[in-house]
């Protein structure tokens, strides 16, 4: 077995609590439907259904549209933009053991 180091590269994140949290969202009211991080609704899903991922009721939720498809966004999920413009969640734990904050010094110009 050959053993690889990831190469560090620098990405955008936003953590999504709430539908309009991502600065990209353009949302002028709160009912708005998001650009980056849409509502979660499918239809016949009682607002009573809880996440198999964290728990919280699915009402709570945003969705989000990926190469591989589309995936839920759980509040507290990161959205990440990668280095070819797409966007993706991550999960909080996986996120801060993957990622460390960037220094003005360090950005990208």
């Amino acid at each position: 077995m050959t053993l690889y180091r990831k190469k560090p590269v620098v990405v955008e994140a936003t953590q999504w609590f709430k539908n309009g949290d991502h600065p990209q969202d353009n949302l002028e009211q709160q009912d708005y439907e998001g650009k980056i991080v849409r509502r979660y609704c499918r239809p016949y899903t009682p607002n009573v259904t809880s996440c198999r991922y964290c728990g919280a009721a699915m009402q709570a939720h945003g969705w989000i549209d990926t190469k591989e498809g589309g995936h839920i966004v759980c509040p507290g999920d990161w959205i990440i933009t990668g280095v070819q413009g797409e966007r993706y969640p991550c999960k909080p734990d996986i996120f801060a053991a993957t990622y460390d904050a960037v220094s003005d010094k360090e950005k990208p110009l």
